[in-house]
């Protein structure tokens, strides 16, 4: 049975020879991968309580990302619902610091937009 989620040396979307960070990317990109694994990292937490974290994602993609996270090794079952792997807990120290990047990105974007009135309909798609 082929596989669902993203491997590496597998096609995945934007690389049609599976690049490890391709294969990376792909995972991550998925809806709520990235929201489950920053939840994660604050403890293991039940089901309920990850979806409630996720602000009430749907259980049915929930359910489907943990399937990955995990098929991934990056999450794990635990006593208490679902935890971080060793792995995912390397993987989010890495990501960590793009949090406070993207604070001083939001700022930027927001004095940037502070200073350009916006024009409705100009190279903006609906």
């Amino acid at each position: 049975m082929a596989s669902t989620h993203p491997r590496p040396g597998q096609p995945v979307r934007g690389s049609k020879s599976g690049k490890p960070i391709m294969a990376l990317f792909d995972l991550l990109g998925r809806t709520w991968a990235l929201g489950a694994l920053w939840q994660l990292s604050r403890g293991a937490m039940t089901f309920r309580e990850l979806q409630a974290a996720c602000e009430g994602v749907s259980p049915t993609v929930l359910n489907r990302r943990l399937k990955e996270l995990t098929a991934s090794d990056l999450v794990e079952r635990a006593e208490r619902g679902y935890r971080l792997s060793d792995a995912g807990q390397e993987l989010f120290g890495l990501l960590h610091p793009l949090g406070g990047w993207s604070e001083t990105w939001a700022a930027r974007m927001a004095e940037q937009d502070a200073g350009q009135p916006r024009t409705s309909g100009q190279g903006e798609t609906p």
